[in-house]
């Protein structure tokens, strides 16, 4: 049976079927308990997260589920905090802030990696999954002491295989189609775009741990091509941001669905740190400022407060609109919805090949 694999067994799910931990609010508690209420994972993306509210949405996710689910974390990066270097960015940024009429803030960044690891193993959540970088080895020890399971992300061979040495349990091989911030780690994320159907099976090739394919699969088609090429199974991110449990913002969830296949591009300006997003006024603006920004996640901060504004204003020419590389295959359905029917349509299509031939 195609969705009985090493990974459905690891996590103990029904479908090799991964809803990405996208944070920034996309992964309410709704749209975690409903993926994994229809057999397959839930991840609560709480990369940017105050450790109490982690908690809280942890404790109601429990409530509205009673099949495993994961929490997704960012390993933390701390970059010098230069005052000059702030200024200038804010400076840059200084018509945008005008333009909203908001102020500039200072760049401070809280430190929270350590607390959301405590919370989560407080609330014995059974899956912790990485972005970004490996965690520590006493980090790792003290998870895997409570017994839960490590999920880590690689965009080249080599993160992956540091990615099994480390201790993961699983690894998610990020192709360059793929929305969102970049999880490059190892090296410059320019030698570390490598498109999903090349890293996939060379992945799998070198690593003993079952290997998540993700980037630009929207569909059963995807998952199909995914399990091919040697994945154990899936991660999707841009196909429930349309999804009608997901807290993106309209203005987001519409720039998705009315785009196009090239209209997406890898960018530093919002957060410091590269990310695929659809194509806007602040990124073409700020784009020849890109060297010279603030490192995440500094500018992350910087730009906050425009991008909650630009929201709340009908801004989306300055919000920050994660998406992969294929938005025509985005749906306006609910989650429940859009798994059933990726299920379905891999039954379909496999029994359908498999008669042809």
């Amino acid at each position: 049976m195609w969705n009985q694999t090493k990974l459905t067994e690891t996590l103990d799910i029904k479908f090799p079927i991964i809803q990405a931990g996208m944070a920034g609010g996309v992964t309410t508690s709704e749209i975690v308990a409903s993926v994994s209420n229809a057999g397959a994972l839930g991840s609560l993306g709480a990369g940017y997260m105050d450790p109490k509210e982690m908690q809280t949405l942890i404790q109601d996710i429990k409530q509205k589920t009673k099949h495993p689910f994961a929490v997704n974390v960012f390993v933390p990066e701390t970059p010098k905090h230069n005052p000059e270097q702030i200024e200038k960015a804010n400076k840059l940024l200084q018509p945008f802030l005008n333009d909203l009429a908001i102020k500039a803030n200072d760049g401070e960044v809280p430190r929270v990696f350590e607390q959301q690891i405590d919370k989560i193993i407080e609330e014995q959540v059974p899956i912790c999954s990485f972005t970004f970088g490996i965690p520590s080895k006493p980090v790792i020890d003290k998870l895997k002491e409570h017994h839960i399971l490590l999920v880590g992300t690689a965009t080249t061979v080599k993160e992956a295989i540091l990615n099994e040495e480390a201790g993961m349990d699983a690894v998610v091989a990020q192709g360059s189609e793929a929305g969102g911030h970049r999880g490059t780690f190892d090296r410059p994320f320019e030698n570390s775009m490598i498109g999903t159907m090349s890293l996939v099976p060379q992945t799998v090739d070198h690593v003993s741990i079952p290997v998540i394919a993700a980037g630009g699969i929207m569909d059963a088609r995807g998952v199909i091509a995914a399990l091919m090429l040697g994945a154990q199974g899936v991660q999707m991110g841009t196909a429930f941001v349309t999804s009608e449990e997901s807290g993106a913002k309209k203005q987001h969830k519409e720039a998705i669905t009315t785009s196009t296949e090239d209209a997406t591009t890898v960018t530093t300006t919002f957060s410091g740190k590269p990310a695929r997003g659809i194509d806007n006024q602040f990124i073409q603006e700020m784009r020849q400022h890109e060297n010279i920004l603030p490192d995440y996640p500094i500018q992350n901060t910087l730009t906050k407060g425009i991008r909650k504004a630009a929201a709340e204003q009908n801004k989306p020419h300055y919000m920050s609109l994660w998406a992969g590389q294929s938005p025509l295959l985005s749906q306006k359905t609910s989650a429940t919805d859009l798994l059933l029917s990726i299920i379905k349509d891999t039954e379909v299509i496999l029994t359908t090949f498999n008669n042809d031939s």
